[in-house]
């Protein structure tokens, strides 16, 4: 093809940059981890664990160098100047000049009293029915829910009840209360099973989901509810992406629940993780469901959720966090905390 002038046509261009970008998001080729390889190292490995403070404490400055979580995990006016602007950490060429009826809708600074000691970061899968884990979870000081899962007596056992903070992904918004057009009390009601616990949506995540997620805010506050709304800081989230990217997750964009379980490794100092578990069957070659209460798969394409197993279990290996993975024990009183 001949170029003329030395350069290079527009269609060639735009086929050029969809090319790099392409493989900016999808670097590489087939990753997905094997299952039966994946629990016969798991099995290998034991159910021996303890907490590697120095190794904890080297992750922790990891994560305050690159995303530094106590002042930017959530919008606060400290963080957030009147007319900045700010960009969507989910798309391109995306922002939001910030004004004065935004901004009040921030607190002051991050209202969550830090360090925390011991957290609990609660994920959905299926390996946590029939866990009989819920007791054990609600011993952590602080609980970190993902995507306002149910907690009804059905589950308790298992998943237990308490919540501090509880995510809500502007999809379920959305797809389950129509987007707070005529839905609010529905909403409200489903809320209120987490009691006084903080709210959290990546509402500067992308476009569409930012007047969904400011209706969360007056929804709860027009029927006098005791959440608290903290909208995620997209500079938070785009940094972790880039963090869990050079380690070698490579996905359209990062699940909640890893983007928890970073935030829990820097503001706890002893955090434990539940249902996170990717694959089909549990480690007994047992088939289970997608969620502990249902069977709902995920849009193809979007998360990598193999690799993020692997590098959360890279880090239960070198005692950063606790993986849990089997039947939790029944009198976790005798457990005591490494």
């Amino acid at each position: 093809m001949k170029l003329l002038g030395g350069r290079v046509p527009l269609g060639a261009s735009a086929l050029g940059l969809l090319i790099v970008c392409w493989f900016y998001i999808f670097p590489g080729g087939d990753r997905l981890p094997d299952h039966k390889h994946v629990t016969q190292q798991i099995l290998q490995f034991g159910p021996r664990w303890g907490r590697n403070r120095s190794s904890c404490d080297s992750f922790r400055k990891l994560l305050q160098d690159c995303c530094d979580p106590p002042r930017l995990f959530s919008m606060t006016k400290a963080n957030t100047a009147l007319g900045e602007n700010l960009w969507y950490d989910g798309e391109f060429f995306q922002s939001l000049t910030i004004d004065n009826s935004t901004r009040s809708l921030f607190p002051q600074d991050t209202p969550i009293k830090l360090p925390l000691k011991r957290c609990s970061v609660v994920g959905n899968g299926g390996i946590l029915k029939n866990s009989r884990c819920g007791e054990q979870i609600d011993e952590a000081d602080f609980v970190i829910r993902c995507n306002l899962p149910p907690l009804s007596r059905e589950y308790t056992e298992d998943v237990g009840t308490k919540t501090q903070l509880v995510t809500v992904n502007p999809s379920i918004i959305d797809k389950r209360f129509q987007n707070l057009l005529w839905s609010r009390k529905p909403f409200v009601e489903s809320v209120s099973i987490y009691k006084q616990s903080y709210v959290y949506l990546p509402a500067f995540s992308t476009k569409r989901g930012t007047d969904p997620s400011l209706r969360v805010y007056y929804t709860l506050k027009d029927f006098g509810s005791n959440q608290t709304v903290l909208f995620a800081n997209p500079k938070f989230l785009r940094n972790v992406g880039k963090l869990w990217k050079s380690k070698g997750v490579h996905s359209k964009r990062l699940s909640t629940g890893l983007f928890m379980v970073s935030a829990a490794l820097s503001l706890c100092e002893e955090v434990t993780i539940y249902g996170f578990w990717p694959f089909q069957m549990d480690l007994g070659g047992r088939h289970i469901s997608h969620h502990y209460y249902d069977n709902t798969l995920p849009l193809s394409g979007v998360h990598a959720m193999p690799e993020e197993f692997l590098q959360l279990w890279l880090l239960h290996k070198s005692g950063v966090l606790q993986m849990q993975l089997d039947q939790c024990k029944k009198d976790v009183s005798s457990q005591k905390p490494h």
